[in-house]
């Protein structure tokens, strides 16, 4: 049952209720009102309202949303392979670069 309740909590909407929640919880924390956020992180109100109720927004709109935040480091780590200890194991590893993706046959 809980590999079932993972699957639901893992859904695009779902993941994108808890951010717009993080997000709300961070703003509330700063102090700011949904119109200070919407005008620091650049994006007109109705678009930031709609967020936070939603978790609808584009990727451009939530990067801004981070910039402010202060949390780009997050994004700037997404979908990273591997993460490499040191020059010497990044040079050794043997891994081959696609440079696109295989042809459905």
């Amino acid at each position: 049952m809980d590999n079932i309740m993972s699957l639901v909590d893992n859904t695009p909407d779902a993941v994108s209720r808890r951010i717009a929640l993080r997000v709300k919880s961070r703003r509330l924390e700063l102090n700011l009102t949904q119109e200070g956020m919407a005008t620091r992180a650049g994006i007109k109100l109705p678009t930031y309202r709609q967020f936070e109720r939603t978790g609808r927004i584009s990727l451009k709109g939530l990067l801004h949303i981070a910039f402010v935040l202060d949390a780009m480091d997050d994004f700037d780590a997404l979908f990273v392979k591997k993460q490499y200890v040191s020059l010497d194991e990044l040079v050794s590893s043997n891994e081959k670069v696609r440079k696109r993706g295989k042809k459905n046959e």
